[in-house]
């Protein structure tokens, strides 16, 4: 239907709203980047389904991408703030921005859709850097932030080298927030219908990377950007994909509410694992936030999503500074905590990661076409796949929906009557599963499951360290991780002996980091490297209790002439990987899966397939 023969927005009367009702249970549906650039349509019905059939639901976005992570929104943020720092030319740094106060907070200008009157805001949603938030109290049920100051303009130049400046202007960071903001700018205008909806969208839009051009501007000034600015800068792509996300929804009929997270983190922590958390340093010093702040930060994500009544609350996955800053506490998978947390705070029946695929598969299916989906799978195998090459969710954020035991489910935002994977705590883990086989009414007990998948590791290098000094070998493993551990290295499996060490680990993206590297092992031992590796990994719950799995695995590769450059088995015995030659990955992904994860034609199979058939 053309938007001329439509309203451009539902009436109150006509949209799809959560219950009231506190027994209805919750689902907290987190959506990455390229679902929300492309997939919005789906993304609606699968929101609508939920409240039909008596679910709550509460939606977590990342920052947008429209065709490839590498080209999303949170890439270009963290290029900007790399462009900030390095000016195209002295003249353009040295100059000033005419006519304007510090242009973080531009001014509202009007009322609608994202609401001009705060009178009922959250006093824990203030303004904060970049952006902020507050309540709307208009019929419209989003909100966004009360700014007191002009619009920042584009920094001006002295008139002495207009031309040179002007084209140092469209360069660097300039570019990159241009971009920006055409590419949400050109997804409103897709996603929306013509009216006062769009048109406030986009000027929210408009306002938001005018203030990012902003607030970088000052950085290049001061040559600058901490910890916390930096923050805030990659927060700008949520702020910019919930925006569009809640405007399409209600555009769609969905009675939706935006809920920015920015202060969500205030004086409060302090007494619960907040800067005083700080002390005890993790992986490469970084101090880390104990686990008390985190459960204080679920109650009150569950207090402020539940204040949204019976609006769908689209939530940045951003949730502001943190002690020691959210990217170097979390890193770039804080989108997914974000949705842990919520999903903990309101006691959620479940947590579900909409993804472009149907869920786990026993292989990559791109590689292997009998790849089949696993319907449930444990977390320790869901973190080994993670670690090892399948992106499934980071083990720290399963970590807190687990121990809380509410399940995840994968599923694929393209196909959701699909069952997808489900993620199940060890202590609700099934004790029999359903055949795969469709209309199938047998089940297989957990101790008669195969290895549940195997997965690729590419871009590995090999280290081989053998020790020059054989009277000193008691310090020699001490010395090798000493030197790892002040380079920031990260091993990925280790082989070891008294005198002898390989440790496979990804490729260096800078070369002159492993130049470095090297010379400093040099100093301990004999180094030989190994270039263009591969790490597989055979992974399985069972495998622990299964006799000859690796050997299945290793005669298997030997048949096909893959060669083995060294082998490791995780502690937890789940896991066994070796290192190969990477131009043999594909071939020895399909063979380990036609020889382990296939079911063998044994005599009692065989007649179990013909009672079946």
């Amino acid at each position: 239907m053309s938007s001329s023969s439509t309203p451009t927005s539902a009436t109150p009367e006509e949209l799809w709203r959560n219950s009231t009702d506190p027994n209805i249970p919750w689902v907290v549906q987190k959506y990455g980047g390229t679902s929300v650039g492309k997939s919005l349509e789906s993304i609606t019905k699968i929101v609508e389904s939920y409240i039909s059939s008596r679910t709550n639901v509460a939606i977590v976005c990342s920052a947008r991408s429209s065709h490839t992570k590498a080209l999303g929104t949170t890439n270009l943020l963290l290029q900007a703030s790399r462009e900030a720092l390095t000016p195209p030319s002295s003249s353009s740094a040295a100059g000033g921005v005419s006519g304007t106060t510090t242009p973080f907070f531009p001014k509202r200008v009007g009322s609608g859709f994202f609401g001009k009157d705060l009178s009922s805001s959250v006093s824990s949603l203030s303004q904060l850097d970049i952006n902020g938030s507050g309540r709307s109290s208009s019929p419209s049920p989003f909100f966004s932030s009360n700014r007191s100051r002009s619009p920042p303009k584009s920094p001006t130049t002295p008139s002495t080298s207009a031309a040179q400046e002007v084209q140092d202007q469209e360069e660097g960071f300039h570019k990159t927030v241009d971009l920006i903001k055409k590419g949400h700018l050109e997804a409103a205008r897709v996603t929306l219908r013509a009216g006062p909806l769009r048109d406030e969208l986009e000027d929210e839009i408009e306002r938001d990377c005018e203030s990012l051009r902003g607030f970088l501007y000052a950085a290049q000034i001061i040559d600058e950007i901490s910890p916390r600015s930096q923050d805030s800068i990659v927060g700008t792509g949520e702020r910019l994909a919930c925006k569009i996300v809640a405007a399409a929804l209600r555009d769609r009929g969905v009675d939706s509410e935006l809920v920015v997270l920015d202060n969500i983190v205030d004086a409060s922590f302090a007494a619960v694992g907040g800067d005083a958390a700080l002390t005890s340093a993790g992986d490469q010093g970084v101090a880390q936030l104990g686990q008390e702040f985190y459960d204080h930060l679920a109650v009150k994500l569950g207090e402020r999503l539940r204040e949204c009544g019976q609006r769908v609350p689209v939530v940045t996955g951003y949730f502001g500074p943190v002690p020691g800053s959210l990217l170097a506490q979390i890193g770039r998978g804080y989108t997914d905590l974000c949705a842990a947390l919520c999903a903990v705070g309101l006691k959620a029946s479940e947590l579900q990661v909409w993804k472009e695929v149907d869920g786990i598969f026993t292989a990559d299916p791109r590689k292997v076409k009998s790849a089949r989906l696993v319907p449930v799978i444990t977390p320790d195998e869901a973190a080994e796949l993670t670690y090892y090459g399948s992106e499934v969710i980071h083990p720290f954020t399963m970590e807190q929906v687990i121990r809380a035991r509410i399940p995840i489910r994968i599923k694929n935002v393209e196909n959701p009557k699909g069952d997808g994977t489900i993620i199940y705590p060890d202590e609700q883990f099934p004790r029999s599963l359903q055949s795969t086989k469709p209309d199938s009414k047998a089940e297989l007990t957990v101790e008669e499951r195969m290895p549940t998948a195997v997965t690729i590791k590419d871009s590995i290098i090999v280290l081989n360290i053998h020790s020059n000094r054989k009277t000193l070998s008691h310090g020699f493993l001490a010395r090798i991780f000493g030197t790892l551990d002040r380079a920031g290295v990260v091993v990925d499996l280790i082989s070891t002996s008294e005198v002898h060490v390989s440790m496979a680990m990804q490729s260096f993206t800078h070369r002159h980091r492993l130049t470095r590297l090297l010379s400093d092992l040099e100093k301990i031992g004999d180094v030989s490297v190994s270039k263009e590796m591969a790490i597989l990994s055979l992974v399985g719950r069972n495998m622990r209790n299964a006799i000859g799995s690796a050997g299945a695995m290793f005669t298997a590769l030997a048949k096909a002439g893959v060669n083995i450059e060294m082998i490791s088995q995780g502690a937890s015995e789940i896991n066994i990987s070796c290192v190969i030659e990477e131009k043999d990955a594909i071939k020895a992904l399909n063979v380990i899966h036609d020889s382990c994860l296939t079911y063998p034609p044994s005599p009692a199979r065989a007649i179990q397939g013909l009672q079946l058939s």
